[in-house]
């Protein structure tokens, strides 16, 4: 009995020795070395005009590092919050931990140089070497034009200094281990001529993001066939549940009986204060769709998103957009 016992001891003590190890050499391997490049981006009037629409509306950064107001309709953003992060994203989004966007005014990343905004926007590595949650979309920012994540960069440089320390992001086990393999280098592409209305559109319907809200995953990965087909559900204050909608050119389900003039007067009817000001009630409808960021985007690049929405598979999916959580 004594002998079994001592063999056990010896097997557990090789196997916290064996996952020691592993750990120890997993960390030593993850995240790959991406340095930081050493740049300067030069501020000129045309990247401050660029960067302050992406930042405001194409990309909607201004949605996830600024305070939202969801005692209003579709949740605006409070004036004097822009860029100050803090929003929290956790098990209530279906996310694997708790995260916090970053302060991303002077007051957080001042004293981060240029080449280091570059590699945490586009390939998801911060100052101190960390990784970051891919709620924050680098996969798709790395694969955006140069030229307009210089733009951001200049851009949010000019932003007021709000002092606010959010706090650390925590991602649960396994994912703590797994986002670690995630980052890879940027690969940057130029972006289409808006002549090329399909392409542009394409290019503007990921830099948004859109496939993140709009498209069903099932641990992390989009389910195969579902691209574009809505339906995820968020919950909000209120004991309400939200679902994003189906934009795939379905006839019944979806946007296929849309036409351009309806969809963009859809985002720009949302460009006036009164419906930034309009009050939400418990129990009454609310959206997680931020459409007084979006109602900044101009005409023509919401009349390119059309154009590209109209090419992808049509799905069938009809989605309850909203309905009241029980209480129990």
């Amino acid at each position: 009995m004594k002998k079994f016992k001592k063999i056990m001891l010896i097997f557990l003590g090789l196997v916290v020795v064996l996952a020691v190890s592993g750990y120890v050499y997993f960390n030593q391997q993850f995240p790959k070395e991406l340095k930081a490049e050493d740049i300067k981006i030069e501020v000129t009037p045309a990247r401050l005009e660029r960067g302050k629409y992406i930042f405001n509306h194409a990309a909607g950064c201004i949605d996830c590092h600024s305070t939202r107001d969801f005692s209003k309709l579709s949740g605006p953003i409070k004036p004097g919050t822009e860029g100050m992060g803090g929003e929290k994203f956790d098990e209530e989004f279906g996310l694997p931990g708790t995260f916090y966007s970053k302060n991303i005014t002077p007051y957080g990343v001042g004293n981060w140089t240029d080449g280091e905004l570059v590699r945490a926007i586009t390939e998801g590595i911060s100052k101190d070497g960390s990784v970051l949650f891919p709620i924050m979309p680098y996969l798709v920012y790395g694969k955006m034009d140069k030229e307009d994540i210089y733009s951001v960069i200049a851009y949010i440089r000019t932003l007021p200094a709000i002092q606010n320390d959010p706090p650390k992001s925590q991602a649960n086990f396994p994912m703590s281990l797994i986002m670690k393999t995630i980052p890879t280098e940027k690969q940057f592409t130029q972006k289409p001529d808006k002549k090329d209305i399909i392409a542009y559109g394409e290019y503007m319907v990921k830099g948004a993001s859109c496939g993140d809200c709009h498209t069903p995953s099932n641990e992390g990965a989009p389910i195969p066939g579902k691209e574009f087909a809505g339906g995820i559900e968020i919950k909000l204050p209120g004991n309400t549940v939200v679902r994003t909608a189906n934009l795939t050119p379905d006839n019944e389900t979806g946007l296929g009986l849309w036409t351009k003039e309806q969809f963009i007067k859809r985002f720009k009817q949302c460009s006036d204060p009164a419906y930034g000001n309009t009050p939400y009630k418990p129990g009454e409808f609310q959206t997680i769709m931020p459409w007084t960021v979006y109602a900044g985007l101009t005409e023509e690049d919401l009349g390119a998103i059309y154009e590209y929405l109209r090419t992808i598979p049509a799905v069938k999916n009809q989605v309850e957009k909203f309905s009241v959580r029980q209480q129990y």
